[in-house]
């Protein structure tokens, strides 16, 4: 077994249809076994073919039926050709990547009627990912980085879908999904391109976060993982603040699809900035939101500003009008 014990929420019924996104990988492989022999039996296994490697991406989609075969669980599957989506859209492979997966979770979540999505993000892709958000200027909410259990709207094809994303294996060390693995005696596929230098997840993974460590000799990754779990509690008391300031409906205040610029400008600064990152990241889906961004759209809110626009990644931006902020 893991060393340290994964963390499945209370109150999931095992008995609940649900999605877990396996790619092959040691991690979703090691994953969807843990959960298969814990008990939950009606998993839907999803996997993305990206189209990127070739005979090899195929390889993995025929691997992962298998798998899924095996282990007498639902499998479904998708090719989509993110190359050609990263271009049209002129994003990176990776954004373009991630879009693509969360599009297709959320129509499988639609036709099977899945409220839960599983994923194998462990603790070393939360050093990872604070370490990246710091970096590119993120804010508090951001340093927050993901979370073991959280609720998040997907987009695909003009609809939403209202996912709870549940990562069991978040406080786990890569090294102790490694033994898992071995004692287990588990299959998997190895992706070459995790250790390609080009892309910035694989720079940081292979290059930066060692340089760091050499220089400072010792594993820095447990600290940058207490941070994240550090901030992701303040973010939930900024959260709660809100309703401890009076503020209607305060749990549902990020999820509209609108935010009113007088409630806005009642809230301190830190409230401020808190909202309008949940606003943009978890109601419209608005990636790498920067610290520079958030005070540009705090700009909006001065009653003598002359801006009413301030352009977004993708192409979208947000808008002042009839005194709300909205998106499009």
């Amino acid at each position: 077994m893991l060393a340290r014990v994964p963390r499945v929420p209370s109150g999931l019924q095992k008995t609940e249809r649900a999605l877990i996104g396996v790619s092959g990988g040691r991690d979703s492989v090691a994953l969807l076994h843990l959960l298969v022999t814990s008990g939950f039996k009606k998993l839907v296994v999803c996997h993305v073919d990206h189209g990127l490697r070739g005979r090899a991406s195929a390889a993995d989609a025929r691997f992962v039926q298998r798998l899924a075969k095996r282990l007498r669980v639902d499998f479904v599957s998708e090719k989509i050709d993110v190359a050609q989506l990263a271009k049209e859209n002129r994003q990176s492979l990776e954004t373009a990547a991630r879009n693509a997966r969360h599009a297709f979770f959320a129509r499988v979540a639609s036709a099977k009627k899945c409220r839960t999505l599983f994923l194998a993000h462990h603790a070393d892709d939360q050093a990872e990912t604070f370490l990246f958000n710091l970096f590119r200027g993120a804010g508090a909410a951001g340093l927050g980085a993901m979370r073991h259990d959280t609720t998040r709207v997907f987009f695909h094809d003009e609809k939403e879908t209202v996912l709870r994303i549940v990562r069991p294996l978040l406080g786990v060390w890569r090294s102790e999904i490694d033994e898992y693995v071995r004692a287990h005696k588990l299959a998997f596929r190895e992706d070459e391109t995790n250790r390609s230098l080009e892309n910035a997840r694989s720079v940081m993974r292979h290059r930066i976060l060692p340089f760091i460590e050499k220089n400072f000799g010792r594993d820095v990754k447990p600290a940058l993982w207490r941070a994240a779990e550090i901030f992701a509690a303040q973010n939930e008391w900024l959260q709660k603040s809100l309703g401890s300031l009076g503020v209607e409906n305060a749990e549902n205040l990020t999820a509209s699809a609108e935010l009113s610029v007088a409630k806005l400008r009642e809230l301190p600064d830190a409230l401020q900035r808190f909202v309008l990152h949940q606003w943009l990241t978890q109601t419209h889906a608005v990636r790498d939101v920067s610290f520079d961004l958030i005070e540009s759209i705090r700009e909006l809110l001065a009653p003598d500003s002359r801006k009413a626009k301030i352009n977004l990644p993708g192409a979208r931006h947000v808008r002042r009008r009839a005194k709300k902020l909205f998106v499009e």
